[in-house]
């Protein structure tokens, strides 16, 4: 009886018009808020590409991959500056196949490799410190006086002293991974960019992904931001489109090689790195990390006195974490890149998200930080799925909004940011420790249309 009541009301609503609409799909709202960030102008255009472990489950170009100085549409195979994703795809991702090799160990002293590294508390420095962001140093290298060469900037970064204790203060640091990416030289006996080429990028045939791309590449790359020259400022007359040539200042001073900032690549190969991640540290039979190596580099390497949840390299939950959304949890990591990009991976449902974005372009002025965070709780909504047990919801739900109140004195929230050479880090509340779990989950179906390319998804234990 109460069925056919149901199916009569339905009949009358939908006689007088009174019908609800179907809910849109979440690739349609995925759309929806990437378009409208594109006519607010908050960004040119973008690449979404979203999977689940070895499945790619939507991938979309949306937009213009140039307005200035010939307009060019999007494609899915546009190459991106991706500014700090150099940090985790480049730099830390070689500072821990050096450590599995044997080379150096996470505790060793800075020191120890770099000599020049000297100075009050400097001896304490560790490579865990500044893989971290704990070192003490603070965020960037002056740009002024002018100077030039990597030789100088490592030169420069070694004689920073310390605004800190080692392991005391969470300080976001380019100087740091500026270190690193000397440290990997000088222990490998190669430079940064032919040594996480070849142990990380072509063995996971990510093939267009470089650090200066060759000129075969500059076609498909998203223009940044107009500048006076190779090295001068972003502003005044005399400027001419960057493209091919990294944005970040101090990388571009250091000829376009840095362990902060410098790598160019597609969302394709991002994908691929990410399924790496995923599998613990394999693709398509070939290794580049153990899996231990990769659960280390992803959990929380920061103190547990420390509020900000850090792996090495990798972003946990900070003031940094736009593109984890509202929907994924902490244990969840990604990072950002100032010019618009960001990766952020779930482990315990196997759901990623890579959204390239060139925000900078044509003058600068992007927010691609709302927008992040609106695609990645969209995605989580639809496809992470409920993956977390009961005994841990409390713990892997923490955000940076609440602090202990057994602890008055922290610091309040502060706004989100993007990731610059030129911005100052603060340490910020983030509440309760994650915890790791295991990352398998279960046969799903997902099939949709849309504009995009939406792939039907067979996924196994």
């Amino acid at each position: 009886m109460r069925i056919v009541l149901a199916c009569a009301l339905a009949g009358i609503l939908a006689l007088m018009g009174c019908s609800t609409p179907p809910r849109s799909s979440w690739t349609d709202r995925a759309d929806a808020v990437i378009e409208e960030a594109i006519s607010l102008r908050e960004i040119p255009g973008a690449v979404l590409w979203v999977g689940r472990r070895d499945h790619t489950i939507y991938r979309k170009a949306y937009g213009m991959r140039a307005l200035q100085p010939t307009p060019e549409a999007m494609s899915l195979d546009t190459v991106f500056d991706l500014a700090s994703l150099t940090k985790v795809l480049a730099t830390a991702s070689a500072v821990m196949v050096l450590v599995e090799d044997g080379k150096i160990r996470l505790s060793d002293r800075v020191s120890a490799v770099l000599p020049e590294f000297t100075g009050p508390g400097k001896e304490f420095v560790t490579i865990r410190h500044l893989l971290t962001h704990t070192s003490g140093l603070r965020p960037s290298l002056d740009l002024q006086p002018g100077w030039r060469g990597a030789e100088e900037a490592v030169r420069r970064a070694a004689q920073e002293d310390l605004q800190a204790a080692p392991g005391e203060q969470f300080v976001y640091s380019d100087i740091g991974f500026i270190l690193l990416g000397e440290i990997v030289s000088r222990v490998s006996g190669v430079p940064l960019e032919e040594f996480v080429r070849r142990r990380v990028w072509e063995p996971l045939g990510m093939e267009q992904t470089e650090f200066r791309p060759p000129e075969s590449l500059i076609p498909r790359i998203a223009p940044t931001q107009s500048c006076a020259s190779q090295d001068g400022p972003c502003e005044g007359a005399d400027r001419s489109m960057m493209r091919g040539v990294v944005h970040d200042p101090t990388a571009r001073r250091m000829g376009g090689v840095a362990g902060h900032a410098g790598v160019f690549a597609p969302a394709s190969d991002l994908s691929r790195y990410v399924r790496m991640i995923l599998r613990g540290g394999e693709l398509d039979g070939r290794r580049v990390l153990s899996a231990s190596g990769v659960a280390r580099m992803t959990s929380r390497a920061t103190p547990p006195t420390m509020d900000v949840q850090r792996g090495l390299g990798w972003d946990i939950d900070s003031r940094y974490s736009s593109s984890r959304g509202d929907l994924f949890p902490i244990g969840s990591f990604g990072h950002t890149g100032f010019t618009g990009t960001s990766i952020w991976i779930d482990p315990f449902s196997g759901v990623y998200v890579i959204l390239l974005t060139h925000r900078v372009h044509p003058d600068g002025q992007g927010d691609a930080i709302p927008l992040r965070s609106k695609v990645a709780t969209i995605v989580a909504a639809a496809l992470a799925g409920n993956s977390y047990s009961e005994a841990a919801r409390g713990r892997t739900f923490a955000s940076p909004e609440f602090r202990s109140p057994a602890r008055p004195s922290a610091q309040p929230p502060q706004p989100p940011v993007d990731i610059d050479s030129n911005t100052q880090a603060a340490p910020v509340p983030s509440g309760l420790q994650g915890q790791a779990l295991s990352p398998w989950g279960r046969k799903t179906s997902i099939a949709s249309q849309n504009g995009g390319e939406l792939h039907a998804l067979w996924e196994t234990a």
